[in-house]
This record gives C-alpha cells, structure tokens and sequence, in this order.
C-alpha cells in the first residue's frame, strides 16, 4: 500500500483550530445574540461525550432545550449531570436509543414532540470508524464492514427521517457530521470512508427534498475520539496531528444553525469547521452558489 497523502480539497480559506471571533459563541450565550436559542429544541444524537457532547453543551448554554440520545442511559445521566453543572437552568432530556434502530429514533423524536411540541435543529453525529488494519474482505463482513455503514450512514438517516417532518414546519436545521474521508482513498478505510461519502448525498438530497430545512454536512475538524480505530503500524509520514479542539464544531454549528439565513447558501453542501465561515461568506460565496460547489459529483 502506498504512503503517499490522499489528496483533499479545501476551500483557500485561512484553516482554523479553535474558536475564533466570527463564531465565538460568546453573544449566543450572554451577548446581544442571547435570545437567539431561547425556545428553541435541538436533538443531539450521539451526545454523551466528544463531539456530540461539546455540541450538546454550547447549545444547552446558548439557552436552548437540548434532547440527548445515545445508547446508554448511564452516560447520558452522566453527560446531562455534566451540562447541567455548566449551565444550572438549562433544559436537558436524555433518551437512550440506537440510532441504527428506526423504532428507537421514531421513539426519542415523539417523545421530543409531546413534551416540548416543535423541534428546531437535528444533529446526527453518532459514529464509528471500524477497523483500519485490514483489507476489507479480510474481516468479517459484518462487524468490520457493513457495521460501520449501519452506524454512519443508516444512523443519521434515521435521524433525518423523523425529524424532518418537524424540522419543515419549524424551519428548522439538519446537520450530519462527516469527516474529510469522505475524499480520500485511505487504506483499509473503506467503510469509513463510503459511509461519509453517501451521508454526503443524503443530506444533498435532504436539502432537495425539505427546501424550508437548511441541512449541511459538517467536517468537525481532526479531533481526538474512539473512532475510527488506529491502523496497523505507525502512522504514514504525511498523516497531520489531532490538533482541532471539540469546541471548534460546536461553535460553528451555533452559527450556520442560529436563523439569521447568512450562511443558508450552504444548505445541501459540505464544509468544514476547519474552514474560516467569514471568510467562505465573503471570497467564496458568489462562485459556490454559481457553480454549484462543495457537491459530490463527478468531474470531466
């Protein structure tokens, strides 16, 4: 297999690692944007630590009511117990579901829906990565393969599936966290990798489908989780360090989500949180919207 560095394209845009001014979450929690979140309800599937957690969390102190779902009951008691602890008068239901069970999801969202009577913004960011240290015929095609795509793309599917309807007579915002794999070609990372790919597409069709929802894919940054798991061997020469804090996608999903309509243009479309949002707006919005830019296609 080769070591040379799979080509990924970003946007020439100043790459960010931490919050910065255009999306401190600062005016959203005590400032002039304050009220922006107040009455609103945000689902955070997968929230029980990480990425989902920090989301859960700047949400919840944005004045928010926040519904967490993960698998298990005691880290979500847990994670609730945490957010609570930062923001005492914050509103926090915790519901334990799979999100690969359609039943289970149909269950937190109509739970959701009788207790708090609308649903605003939908974040699925449950995920696994699987096992990168083996060719994928070489593992068993369940567990290592067909269990990552169950996680990552049926997920989230799940997720979209129940919420849109509520999501469209609220006018809401679906987001589904991918990764940069999506464009790669990674040893051994197949089923990572596809799964991101398609969650892509989905959420193009998403945008399609439900006009009045805005819904993006979101990059979250390189992020130290469980997932994926290490490959075998030391790390290629070319692979960058986990360098991006947890607080870097959180903050920019309270911008693109928060209403104003600035960064509706990319509803349908791929971003990362590495990239700086003020600066996508202002260099690079006319050509996304003319080009139709940041889409999965193929290229002639």
């Amino acid at each position: 297999m080769t070591s040379a560095p799979p080509v990924i394209r970003n946007l020439s845009v100043t790459s960010r690692h931490d919050v910065y001014d255009a999306i401190s979450p600062e005016p959203y929690f005590s400032g002039a944007l304050s009220s922006t979140y107040r009455d609103k309800v945000v689902l955070v599937a997968g929230a029980s630590k990480g990425i989902g957690y920090s989301i859960a969390l700047f949400y919840a102190r944005a004045g928010a009511t926040v519904v967490i779902v993960s698998r298990f009951q005691d880290t979500l008691d847990e994670a609730k117990s945490r957010i609570l602890a930062s923001s005492p008068s914050a509103e926090v239901l915790a519901l334990a579901a799979d999100v690969t069970d359609p039943k289970a999801i149909q269950a937190v969202v109509a739970e959701s829906m009788e207790k708090y009577g609308h649903l605003d913004v939908a974040i699925a960011n449950a995920a696994i990565g699987g096992s990168w240290d083996r060719r994928f015929t070489d593992g068993d095609p369940y567990e290592d393969w067909w269990k990552v795509l169950e996680v990552n793309l049926r997920g989230p599917y799940n997720v979209a599936h129940y919420a849109l309807p509520y999501l469209e007579k609220s006018g809401g915002s679906f987001v589904a966290v991918s990764s940069l794999a999506c464009q790669a070609s990674l040893p051994f990372a197949s089923a990572y990798s596809v799964s991101k790919s398609a969650l892509n597409r989905l959420v193009e069709y998403t945008a399609m489908e439900y006009p009045r929802v805005k819904s993006f894919t979101i990059h979250p940054g390189r992020i130290v989780t469980k997932a994926p798991k290490p490959r075998a061997g030391p790390p290629p020469k070319w692979e960058p360090p986990a360098a991006d804090t947890l607080e870097l996608p959180a903050a920019t999903l309270l911008k693109l989500t928060d209403g104003s309509g600035r960064f509706d243009f990319l509803s349908g479309r791929f971003l990362s949180a590495n990239w700086d949002l003020e600066e996508v707006e202002r260099d690079w919005k006319n050509e996304i919207v003319e080009k139709d830019m940041l889409l999965t296609r193929l290229v002639i």
